[in-house]
Formats: C-alpha cells, structure tokens, sequence
C-alpha cells in the first residue's frame, strides 16, 4: 500500500533512506558519501523545503519511500528508496508510477552518475538522461545542492519535458 507521509513515520522514512543509500558507499565520490547518509536533519530540510514524501507499506512496515516535489513548471522527483532487503520487487517501479500521476507537469530526476542501477531504474519507466548542458542547467535551476555533487550527477526527465524545454529555449 502506498500512502502520503504522516509525521510520525519521520524516523522510518530517514531508516529506509539510510539502509538503502548504503549502495552509493564505495561508488559515488568519496568525498560526497558521509554516514548517515542523510541525516534527520537534512531529512527534515527536505520536508521544509517541500519534499513531500510517499511510502510503500508492507504489514505495518515502511519498506519503500520517494519523495515529490513541486518547482512550478516542472516535478521534481526526489529520494526514492527501498529497504536493501526488499530490492528487485517492484516497489520503485510502484512508487514511481504512483507520483508520475500526481502531475501533468514535466518530471526530473537527479541522481548520481555512477550510480548506474538507478539510472537503468528510471530509463526502464520512460526517462531520458538529458544533455550535460541541460542537467548543468537544470541541476542550478532546481536543486539546491553543492557544485560537486553537480559535477557527479547526472538529471533524468520524463518524455513531456523536451517539448516544455524547447519551447523555452525558443522564447
């Protein structure tokens, strides 16, 4: 079952996070990877920010999260994770499909450059990676995150978002 956040599954959700973000140690640049991997902190930014996060229950348990959020003219989708143990079930795919029909707007996805399973994952539902003028682009536009982590990401967008940007482009 998968249901919008409610305060109380704060320290699950940032469990899940960090149980599944143990993949990126040893592949993402070292200088980037610090444990926890996100802290309750910056898990709490995130939600001030407007991160809304959704969550995959299975018997009680949060084994799968990702988060949403709205930039105006575009979706951003953030921190989509499942429990290590729970991997290659489905629940990505479920999670993701469920907030791609939560907009009409374009949906972006950043995530790290060797982080190859997770852009395999995306490129499996329909996302494109995008030039490395774009995601330089995008990545400053959108996020707000260091210099180096955009230097080592990479930006993945959903079909609809190459009409918007063009027509940008041509303004």
């Amino acid at each position: 079952m998968i249901t919008l956040s409610k305060k109380t599954d704060f320290k699950e959700i940032a469990t899940v996070i960090n149980d599944a973000a143990i993949a990126y140690k040893g592949i993402i640049p070292e200088d980037r990877w610090h444990e926890p991997y996100m802290s309750e902190q910056e898990l709490q930014n995130q939600i001030d920010e407007g991160v809304q996060f959704w969550c995959y229950h299975d018997r009680d348990k949060i084994i799968g999260v990702m988060g949403i959020q709205d930039k105006t003219d575009v979706t951003l989708i953030r921190h989509a994770y499942v429990r290590t143990i729970e991997r290659n079930k489905g629940i990505g795919g479920q999670l993701l499909n469920h907030l791609s029909k939560l907009t009409t707007k374009p949906i972006l996805i950043g995530t790290w450059a060797d982080a190859t399973w997770a852009i395999n994952f995306y490129k499996k539902h329909g996302f494109n990676v995008v030039s490395y003028e774009d995601k330089e682009r995008l990545l400053r536009k959108y996020w707000r995150i260091p210099l180096r982590q955009i230097e080592t990401s990479v930006v993945l967008a959903s079909s609809n978002l190459t009409n918007s940007e063009e027509t940008e482009k041509s303004k």
